[in-house]
């Protein structure tokens, strides 16, 4: 059994902007109801040539935060495949109150085992990596948010016949993969736009060794920074729930598309462009997000 290519077409849906542009999200987040948007993909050839390799006793390895979409699809790939998953999570304070946690109780119900790190010692991932290795040979271990040359293979998939008429792509920006994709597999005259989620002086350079294109431009879009949501970030995402009827995140797509708005305004894109923006799903988060508010007092996201 292998992870497949979904048999469903995924829409991409135009956003009425009433704009001397055309805007569309293509709606990669209905790909799967748990292993969701470009995690999907990221995943993809990961798991694929692993199982392909017929390990004795699976078992995949990763690292996330406390509300990380990839381990949360990570989890439910292991679950469904029925394979032993791991998770190695940023923050040994999170040990004693997981279960206040909704993305980490999906994890474990899921299967995974949960190992609880300093984030002194989460910064240094390369060396906990080789450890892992050393004890668990024959493991898959995948990189945080699933970034590696197997990903950037896998996220070509996002790209088909419906996307090659679109002069700019637009997608968030956490660890790089899915900007590498998208820029070493669009078409030659398409120019792709990566909204940075997170304040990391090492993506460009990340970015960089993943493609072998230049046709890509980072644009700031942390707006205070990873995972920091402020009341314009869920003014914006409500909003576009009630007039699109497409419910974002505010951590990735929130951001992007808030960025995307401005820029129209400012006429950045040249008159009669058609933009694509890629929803890469991470709903789950949502749920963590409005714990966090409701215990400040703040507007819920919807």
């Amino acid at each position: 059994m292998l992870l497949q290519v979904p048999t469903q077409k995924i829409p991409i849906q135009e956003i009425q902007i009433n704009k001397n542009v055309k805007l569309f999200i293509k709606r990669e987040d209905l790909i799967h109801p748990q292993i969701s948007g470009n995690k999907y993909w990221k995943i993809f050839y990961n798991l694929n040539h692993y199982l392909e390799s017929r390990p004795e006793k699976p078992l995949i390895i990763t690292f996330g935060g406390a509300y990380s979409n990839h381990i949360s699809a990570v989890s439910a790939v292991g679950n469904l495949f029925g394979i032993q998953t791991l998770g190695i999570i940023r923050g040994e304070e999170l040990e004693k109150k997981w279960k206040d946690n909704p993305t980490l109780v999906a994890a474990k119900r899921n299967g995974m085992n949960l190992k609880f790190v300093t984030r002194e010692e989460y910064r240094h991932k390369e060396k906990l990596t080789e450890f892992l290795q050393q004890e668990f040979p024959e493991a898959l271990i995948i990189p945080e948010g699933g970034t590696n040359e197997n990903a950037v293979q896998g996220i070509k998939m996002m790209l088909n016949d419906d996307t090659k008429d679109f002069d700019y792509l637009c997608t968030a920006v956490g660890t790089g993969g899915t900007i590498a994709g998208i820029s070493e597999f669009c078409e030659e005259n398409q120019n792709v736009i990566g909204f940075k989620v997170v304040k990391d002086t090492s993506l460009e350079n990340r970015i960089s060794e993943l493609t072998s294109k230049r046709n890509y431009h980072l644009i700031d879009a942390a707006l205070g920074g990873y995972g920091k949501i402020n009341d314009e970030n869920i003014r914006f995402v409500n909003d576009f729930k009630i007039k699109y009827d497409v419910t974002l995140e505010p951590v990735y797509t929130g951001k992007m598309m808030q960025k995307v708005f401005e820029m129209i305004d400012n006429n950045y894109f040249p008159a009669g462009s058609r933009i694509l923006c890629f929803h890469t799903g991470g709903l789950q988060g949502i749920e963590g997000a409005n714990m966090l508010l409701e215990k400040q007092n703040r507007n819920l996201i919807m």
